[in-house]
């Protein structure tokens, strides 16, 4: 063993791993800042323009009248050019290339409703979008309340709202709630868009919307009366309210194969391989992890570690990979970089993912062959996560300067830059001596936000952000998205750095066998930082859901006018209106 443990390669990769994301905050920061300065110069024009219309003379207006009609003076057909057809038997022209704007400055143009999909469709992704807001807020306030019990462990002695109790009701809210609802809802438009039909039964995606609600509800209520399965992480709730989770996301998989059947393109896009696999592989997973056959011993918790590390990987990460190979081709009007690469990544997944469950039991009873299997396997993964952010921040190539003025690109490129991280760093944890020093520390904790929020909960955001303005016409201020998006990244890193860092030194002491006691003193100041982390997480999600409820229900843009016609449009509803001067 190496003298410090900064020479082991497993803590130096996780090092590097944490300050990309680190790194790349800091250049969206300054994109972003120079962005702000040009809009508050913007909001100064416009100011000035409103009071100099407020003064236009009559002479004026009429001069904006008289070049309002030069400009939309159209010859009459045929007049300059004649009744002869266009040749160049030469072929001196070619390569024609219209440029309808200065392409280094991106235009915006007003949100509009596209009416791909039906507006009852519509109806019903809002619906299960949504949800997915109320059960964020809900299951990230109940870990507001643990992560102050961190820090103030005596804040209430009641039985429903112990930590044993609570600890389930946030994580499964997030997973089955928030991240799940989000997914399905997300879902619902890519399926038929990609086979450009209509969805085959709207009925079953609100009997699903259903039951997936009625589960959350049951089980959250279920495990604070101290009602749960007992049979490890993630899978606390009993399994009549699980099979009601799975009955409705049975419906929704049965829904999307009969669209996607009845498709009309004669490919199937690789974003409804990764949704209908990942709606295949959770029912999948429930079942085997339900199952009573071997819930005995080491097979309990051989059947944990896959249950737990299937439902994050070929679940959440699953379904939201294949929500981004739409999504992101989209957002920046191309497509994406290479097919291959994601079909690479979809199959290598497949193989290596699903062995990995064992990697939390290294040193365990279970057979060591198995905990090698697991440690490979964790290796292997390398392959898709490489092929996968290559393949995304490759398909940015041409786009970047885009990141200066949408309030979307953000959130791809930091769910982009974690998936990476997040997932090499799952990887080198899977190291013996790593997982020597961090198994049974807050650096799973740390770890577990770095993957389920940093990736999953940062790439949902993005997609709500990119379709439902699609869906209503409505866009949300972009000072809050702002907002948002740098109170939930800076509390993250506060997040996991100080857990990180508190774990490592916890283990350190635990292998240099030291007093139990001493690691808990130890982590006071580290589970401070947790909770101000915490904390800005959780107020970003407020901050969210105020930015949901007005692309739903509409916002004002400043836009300032540039053509006669918008000038004379400005200066007549300003005359019906009187002018207040801005103090």
């Amino acid at each position: 063993m190496n003298n410090s443990i900064f020479g082991e390669s497993g803590v130096q990769m996780t090092i590097l791993l944490v300050l990309v994301p680190i790194l790349a905050g800091l250049v969206i920061a300054i994109v972003k800042t120079y962005g702000t300065y040009k809009n508050l110069i913007g909001r100064r024009k416009l100011h000035e323009f409103e009071k100099k219309m407020a003064t236009m003379s009559p002479e004026e207006i009429d001069q904006y009248e008289q070049r309002r009609k030069e400009l939309e003076y159209q010859l009459p057909q045929n007049e300059l050019s004649g009744n002869l057809a266009a040749s160049d038997a030469k072929g001196i022209i070619n390569n024609i290339n219209k440029i309808d704007e200065i392409r280094v400055i991106p235009h915006k143009r007003s949100p509009l409703a596209q009416n791909y999909i039906s507006p009852e469709l519509s109806k019903l992704i809002l619906y299960f979008l949504g949800f997915s807001v109320l059960w964020l807020l809900v299951g990230t306030s109940v870990g507001e309340y643990l992560g102050i019990k961190f820090v103030a462990p005596d804040v209430d002695h009641q039985s429903w709202l112990s930590f044993g109790r609570l600890r389930p009701v946030h994580t499964n809210l997030v997973f089955w709630g928030w991240s799940s609802f989000a997914m399905v809802g997300l879902s619902y438009y890519v399926i038929p868009r990609v086979s450009n039909v209509e969805i085959f039964n709207l009925k079953f995606g609100y009997y699903s919307l259903i039951l997936m609600n009625i589960a959350v509800i049951s089980g959250s209520i279920a495990l604070m009366a101290g009602m749960n399965n007992a049979g490890g992480e993630y899978r606390e709730y009993i399994w009549p309210i699980m099979g009601l989770f799975a009955a409705g996301i049975i419906l929704s998989l049965y829904n999307y194969l009969m669209t996607i059947a009845r498709r009309k393109t004669e490919e199937i896009y690789v974003s409804n391989w990764y949704i209908v696999a990942a709606m295949m592989y959770v029912v999948v997973i429930l079942v085997v992890a339900y199952l009573p056959f071997w819930q005995h011993g080491l097979g309990e918790t051989i059947i944990q570690g896959y249950y737990m590390h299937q439902g994050v990987g070929m679940w959440f990460m699953f379904l939201t990979l294949g929500l981004m190979y739409y999504f992101l081709p989209q957002q920046l009007n191309r497509p994406i970089y290479s097919y291959s690469l994601g079909i690479l990544a979809f199959w290598t997944q497949i193989l290596f993912y699903t062995l990995i469950g064992s990697h939390h039991f290294i040193f365990s009873a279970i057979p060591w062959w198995m905990q090698t299997v697991a440690i490979v396997a964790s290796v292997g993964m390398v392959i898709p996560v490489v092929a996968g952010t290559t393949n995304f921040l490759l398909t940015f190539k041409g786009n970047w300067y885009q990141l200066k003025s949408s309030y979307t690109l953000p959130f791809y490129l930091i769910g982009i830059i974690f998936y990476f991280t997040g997932s090499m760093q799952g990887t080198v944890e899977a190291f013996r001596y790593t997982n020597l020093v961090w198994h049974f520390t807050d650096f799973t904790v740390a770890h577990s936000h770095m993957t389920m929020y940093g990736i999953i909960t940062f790439m949902l955001w993005a997609f709500i952000y990119t379709l439902v303005p699609r869906l209503t016409g409505k866009e949300p201020p972009k000072i809050w998205v702002g907002i948002h998006f740098w109170l939930a990244l800076i509390g993250l890193m506060f997040y996991i750095i100080s857990l990180m860092i508190g774990s490592t030194e916890k283990g350190l002491l635990w292998m240099a066998k030291k007093p139990f006691i001493e690691s808990v003193v130890l982590m006071a100041p580290f589970w401070l930082w947790r909770a101000i982390g915490g904390t800005m997480m959780w107020i970003s999600h407020f901050i969210f859901a105020y930015n949901f409820y007005k692309m739903v229900n509409g916002r004002d843009e400043i836009k300032i006018p540039t053509t006669p016609a918008e000038v004379l449009a400005a200066k007549k509803k300003l005359q019906n209106t009187e002018f207040i001067p801005i103090k």
